[in-house]
């Protein structure tokens, strides 16, 4: 079935609405110019019959036989001269003396409205008389002293009917209603047209259907989706972001949403784009805001959730594959040296060095792996671990982890992502930070279980900047690169949003100490 289009849809309802107004208009002002008519023919009509009912012949033939003679004459001559329908004089037993039609000369005067003016009352009727709908004036007449009622004069004037008004005016209401469909006709394609301007040459329909699949898209994602107008106010918000925020009233906004939150900050439209953890209903989400443009003007934020847990069961995948093949590529890289330096060797017949080189690279590797597993229960730090220290190798960078280490159980609130994420970072900061040096060292010291967590980690790298918090914000780096800056920022955020804290210090000028404490008392630190 074909659709009607907006502008047909403008055009039949402007039709209907001028032809609704020019008929009610039109029948209103018929109403008012017959109640303007009646008034006047009353006036008229009783000012006639004042006039008549003063006649000395009027006053003193009514009521007297023969009276009709003289009566009706004089009637008739005033009824001519004033152009009225009719004029009828009656005595007091309603016997009529004149009338338009001689045939009811001598008879009952049966209009039904004359009771009062028999009774000395002046007034104006309005009444269905013998010659048809009528303004009838009633005039009682009084003998010549002026004390006592001889009769009535009665002046009708027959009143204009609706049809024939109708037809009087309906040239007028023609015209109205051909140039109010002509402006109606105008008017409707112009808003149709600038209708359409507005919203893409789409219809309505269209637009309905548009809006419906992609709220329908948007409620099927599993990330919690919000989008804000340029205030901040909180103009959609899908089923999963409803859920995570347990917010289910109609319109809020960020700072209200997200109270003492970086995000509230955030409820000022602007172009950069954010990637940073939120801690919302004692939950932490990796939250990201993208700023929207319209025609390269700033008119919201798109704002999207996604729970950091979730995120993190992908990420502890992904973190073992990669730990994996990281310490797979390091060690291949680190054996072949060796293996060039043992084929060396034996084309050298140094065999016993060759042999010696052999033990103490099996004894050393063995002893460190199996420290690790003996001392670190978490096999995705384990993992990391020993990616990391293939990785130092590769540096050329000597990751000492200290003998007193262990992990027995990751404290309560964190993930094994979360460690990975903490340590991982930390260990990478520090390995990059002593590449420029000789002698390139960085220690680790770990020692946690459900209940507590205590991470050092030192290098003797470039060391830390004068005002070393500064390291913990984000998109602070000393390399300029895009995408750097992230790491410590999210490893703080992390770290404070589970009551933990971690500190960055000098030792003695030339060593950085990064120190993560969760659970642990100010004094064992």
């Amino acid at each position: 079935m074909k659709r009607i289009s907006l502008r047909m849809k403008m055009f039949i309802f402007s039709f209907i609405l001028v032809v609704f107004s020019v008929v009610t208009s039109g029948w209103m002002m018929i109403l008012n110019i017959s109640t303007a008519f009646e008034k006047e023919l009353g006036a008229r009509a009783i000012a006639i019959a004042r006039t008549v009912a003063q006649l000395p012949e009027i006053k003193g033939y009514v009521g007297k036989e023969g009276g009709a003679e003289i009566i009706q004459p004089i009637a008739e001559r005033v009824r001519l001269a004033t152009d009225v329908d009719y004029i009828v004089v009656f005595d007091m037993e309603r016997i009529r003396y004149s009338h338009p039609s001689e045939s009811k000369l001598g008879t009952i005067f049966e209009g039904g409205d004359e009771q009062a003016s028999l009774s000395e009352h002046e007034y104006i009727s309005k009444a269905q008389g013998v010659l048809g709908f009528a303004i009838r004036a009633f005039v009682p007449i009084m003998n010549d002293e002026g004390v006592k009622q001889v009769g009535v004069v009665t002046v009708g004037i027959l009143s204009p009917t609706i049809q024939s008004l109708i037809m009087d005016y309906r040239n007028d209401m023609l015209l109205s209603l051909f140039w109010g469909l002509f402006i109606g006709l105008i008017g409707s394609i112009f808003i149709a047209n600038h209708l359409k301007k507005q919203t893409l040459n789409l219809e309505p329909y269209e637009i309905a259907r548009l809006v419906e699949e992609r709220s329908s898209m948007m409620q099927a994602m599993d990330i919690g989706i919000l989008a804000t107008d340029e205030q901040g106010k909180i103009i959609f918000m899908n089923r999963l972001a409803k859920q995570y925020t347990n917010f289910y009233g109609l319109s809020t906004t960020l700072e209200g949403l997200f109270p003492d939150t970086w995000l509230a900050k955030e409820s000022q439209v602007s172009n950069k784009v954010i990637y940073r953890p939120l801690l919302c209903q004692s939950i932490m989400y990796l939250v990201r805001v993208y700023p929207i443009n319209v025609k390269d003007r700033p008119v919201g934020s798109l704002i999207m959730m996604t729970d950091r847990k979730e995120a993190h069961i992908l990420a502890e995948e992904l973190t073992g594959i990669k730990t994996l093949v990281d310490a797979l590529r390091a060690q291949n890289h680190e054996y072949m040296n060796k293996l060039h330096s043992i084929a060396g060797l034996i084309q050298l017949e140094r065999t016993d060095d060759a042999l010696n080189m052999i033990v103490d690279e099996i004894s050393d590797e063995q002893t460190v792996v199996q420290f690790l597993k003996d001392y670190i229960s978490d096999y995705s730090v384990l993992g990391l671990l020993l990616g990391k220290r293939s990785r130092a190798k590769e540096l050329g960078v000597s990751l000492i982890i200290d003998e007193e280490s262990f992990l027995s159980e990751v404290i309560n609130g964190l993930s094994s992502g979360d460690m990975v994420t903490i340590l991982g970072n930390l260990l990478d900061n520090a390995m990059e930070a002593c590449t420029a040096q000789s002698d390139r060292i960085v220690t680790l010291f770990i020692q946690g279980n459900s209940t507590f967590l205590f991470i050092e980690v030192k290098d003797n790298g470039v060391g830390l900047p004068d005002k070393a918090d500064y390291i913990f914000e984000y998109g602070y780096s000393t390399k300029q690169k895009e995408g750097r800056g992230i790491g410590l920022a999210l490893v703080k955020q992390i770290i404070e949003s589970n009551k933990g804290k971690i500190l960055a210090r000098r030792q003695n000028n030339s060593v950085t100490v990064m120190t993560v404490k969760m659970g642990v008392d100010e004094k064992n630190g």
